[in-house]
């Protein structure tokens, strides 16, 4: 896994995400990945987001989730009490790990940078450094205004927050 954010999991969540890093790697799983775990132990409440190169559904989630409940059991990580779920990070939150942003290809982002810039483009390419976004702007040329097309690369080292800008056309 490749954090686009340095996560600071607790001894529980080293666990989980060490589990399922084994799943992931059965033929059956091999196109899911790990986005973040959270366990607040004061709820005693473990949230784990999973996604897939294909998009994740109910019934992946819920064999992840037994999965992961039988692990919790038997080593007894959590007592008799607690919650699980497990979830695709959801349309509203933020690209957080490269692998997660191919199958956004041809969508709109809106990016903001560690420098505070903020972008708005069609994600057209993705590369193991970072993304390309496809822009208009508009610029004054002489005493008019012109739209052009530009193509901006970001490397995942800028980026502070991407979320992709959900579109009802």
């Amino acid at each position: 896994m490749f954090p686009l954010f340095n996560f600071r999991y607790s001894v529980i969540e080293q666990r989980i995400e060490a589990e399922l890093e084994g799943l992931f790697q059965e033929d059956t799983f091999q196109d899911c990945f790990l986005i973040n775990i959270r366990f607040d132990p004061n709820r005693q409440k473990l949230e784990v987001f999973v996604d897939s190169d294909r998009g994740i559904d109910f019934d992946r989630c819920r064999e992840i989730s037994r999965f992961l409940e039988k692990a919790i059991e038997t080593n007894g990580w959590l007592g008799e009490t607690y919650t699980i779920e497990v979830s695709s990070p959801g349309a509203e939150r933020p690209l957080l790990i490269p692998r997660q942003y191919p199958k956004h290809i041809g969508r709109t982002l809106d990016v903001k940078l560690k420098d505070g810039t903020e972008l708005e483009g069609k994600l057209i390419s993705v590369d193991t450094d970072g993304v390309t976004l496809e822009r208009k702007v508009r610029i004054l040329e002489g005493k008019r205004k012109k739209t052009i097309t530009e193509s901006p690369q970001v490397s995942f080292s800028e980026i502070e927050k991407a979320i992709v800008k959900l579109s009802f056309k």
